[in-house]
């Protein structure tokens, strides 16, 4: 029953979400159609194209915002989710939308859009949708504050997991949660504690429930015992499983520093996932479309200058245009990598005479005076002009725009055990070392940059790096 009042919670919310999504979009044309003109004529002299014109557009924008809040867990449970947490993934909703809706239109081409509009809506419709969800968190409060729509919870276990988890209940009432009391497995509950009743030990678990020992209903029992302990109550599991009780198991077990827990389910199967990268499908998904989408638009915008580009290396040193090289991709996969050549033609079988001019620690080798660039060739990577061909890379699958470099196999080989954590995300044509100076930075803090993009990856951090890309490459700032 609690299920399915959720369940209708929550498509109500996305239903209103949809409503005030629409409402930004109709407020932000007329707000730019109307108001700003009359406010400032200067700066606004005439009216957008008709509303016509953008209704082309708003089953797209639909579609986007739905996508985007489901796949950022925006209808699930938020009990235990702080309300600035959830602000900011709206604002994220948002901005991604934004981008991505502007970049659609750009594309198809739709540029009879007002980029103040885009503006308007972006911030109209992330005002609504905040403020929507404070408002939520309020009413929810206030409800739960006359004793309504809470959740009770038995705690199985009088140990050091069991106090812990109380005590994350007692501290965030705004959860609501009610904490019914303790079911002994062998502790003594500490001082604190000792106010909070214990019910029975394990074994009288079944009873305790079954009589209605505990005065009310029990809405979830959660067990915090140790994982010998927990083998042992396959009955107690058994017994929740009929009475239709929800049932929590604490899985701190494991003191993992990085990984995330997750539970999966294969065939009917049971799987409890530890997992340091990226797992969301819907966004995992959504980066391939954009991979998709912008690197085919770049490959066709730059036909004339990768022509241009082509000629002048053919014209300027013997040797093929292109430079292909194996690189090492997703989880170890070996790849053929596209460059533009930039060097003399045996620069591979040379190297062992400009060793010496490395600047970089580690495995890896970066000379900004190597001798064997040739003149084309410092002007291309001046400008990044030689990564051009790894956009057919993107668009065949084996990289992304953005993500951890790819090294060569020779560089993986001498890698360190934390380093290898690196290769755990498909390589990208650009990455925070990309943006923070590349030969300025030493290569210990170059593998620690691209841990912290693959532990902190989201849509909205892939946007801030693409946009810090383009200054960068070009100023020409920080190129090999």
């Amino acid at each position: 029953m609690l299920k399915q009042k959720a369940r209708l919670v929550a498509r109500i919310v996305y239903l209103v979400d949809l409503a005030l999504t629409s409402g930004a979009f109709f407020a932000a044309f007329f707000i730019r159609d109307l108001v700003l003109p009359h406010i400032h004529p200067q700066r606004f002299p005439t009216g957008l194209f008709p509303l016509t014109e953008y209704l082309k557009i708003y089953p797209l924008v639909l579609i986007i915002w739905s996508v985007l809040l489901f796949s950022y867990h925006s209808y699930h449970s938020h009990r235990t989710v702080p309300v600035t947490v959830e602000a900011v993934t709206i604002l994220r909703v948002v901005v991604f939308g934004i981008v991505l809706l502007a970049t659609v239109a750009y594309l198809i081409p739709m540029r009879q859009l007002s980029r103040v509009w885009f503006v308007l809506f972006g911030a109209i419709s992330a005002v609504l949708l905040v403020a929507e969800k404070i408002l939520l968190r309020v009413i929810a409060r206030y409800v739960r504050s006359k004793g309504l729509n809470y959740r009770t919870i038995l705690i199985v276990g009088t140990g050091r997991r069991a106090i812990e988890i109380a005590g994350m209940i007692e501290a965030h009432k705004y959860w609501g949660y009610k904490l019914l009391g303790f079911i002994s497995d062998g502790h003594r509950l500490s001082n604190g504690w000792a106010s909070h009743r214990v019910f029975g030990a394990v074994p009288d678990l079944r009873r305790i429930v079954e009589d209605g020992q505990i005065g009310l209903p029990v809405d979830e029992i959660v067990f915090a015992v140790t994982r010998k302990k927990l083998d042992e109550m396959k009955q107690i599991f058994l017994m929740c499983e009929e009475l239709g009780i929800r049932t929590r198991v604490a899985m701190n077990f494991f003191q993992n520093r990085i990984a995330r827990m997750e539970i999966e389910e294969l065939e009917g199967v049971p799987f409890l996932t530890f997992t340091t990268t990226p797992s969301n499908e819907t966004q995992l998904a959504l980066k391939r479309t954009l991979d998709i989408a912008i690197s085919l638009a770049l490959l066709v915008v730059a036909t004339p200058v990768i022509l241009l580009v082509a000629l002048a290396i053919k014209f300027s040193s013997p040797g093929s245009v292109l430079f292909k090289q194996p690189r090492i991709g997703l989880n170890g996969r070996l790849f053929t990598l596209y460059k533009f050549r930039t060097m003399i033609e045996d620069a591979h079988e040379r190297r062992n005479e400009v060793e010496h001019l490395n600047e970089m620690t580690g495995p890896v080798f970066k000379a900004k005076d190597d001798p064997r660039i040739t003149r084309v060739g410092r002007l291309l990577r001046k400008f990044s002009l030689d990564e051009l061909p790894q956009l057919w890379n993107v668009l065949k699958g084996d990289m992304s725009l953005v993500g951890p470099r790819p090294p060569i196999p020779e560089e993986v080989e001498s890698y360190h055990r934390w380093h290898r954590r690196r290769l755990s995300m498909k390589p990208g044509l650009t990455c925070l070392w990309q943006i923070s100076g590349r030969n300025n930075v030493d290569f210990d803090r170059w593998m620690q940059m691209d841990l912290q993009y693959i532990d902190n990856w989201s849509p909205a951090l892939d946007l801030k790096i693409l946009l810090r890309t383009i200054p960068a490459v070009l100023s020409g700032k920080g190129a090999s």
